[in-house]
């Protein structure tokens, strides 16, 4: 993807280009991964307010491990202070 920005206002492009990239979640709404956010450049942080201004919701959660093994105590870790969200949830509807 180019990096260039959305053209100012415009919502339809932005929401286009959001909704892309999210899949379905579990709630009935979408999810997208902030790390594909960021690959979008500066298209970001159009793309961070539009989810913003849609309802989208930070989710901290963090997967569970797959084993104990060596390092499973620190796939049990809670997120460190002040970390980065790891998706956003959209609500159904944020779209139309």
């Amino acid at each position: 993807m180019s990096d260039t920005s959305f053209p100012p206002g415009d919502e339809a492009a932005i929401a286009a280009r959001v909704s892309t990239l999210c899949r379905p979640h579990a709630s009935g709404g979408t999810v997208i991964e902030r790390s594909v956010i960021l690959a979008e450049g500066s298209r970001a942080v159009a793309m961070f307010a539009w989810i913003e201004d849609h309802d989208g919701v930070a989710d901290y959660t963090v997967a569970a491990p797959r084993h104990a093994g060596l390092h499973g105590a620190r796939a049990t870790a809670a997120p460190a202070a002040g970390a980065p969200a790891k998706r956003f949830v959209l609500p159904q509807g944020a779209f139309e």
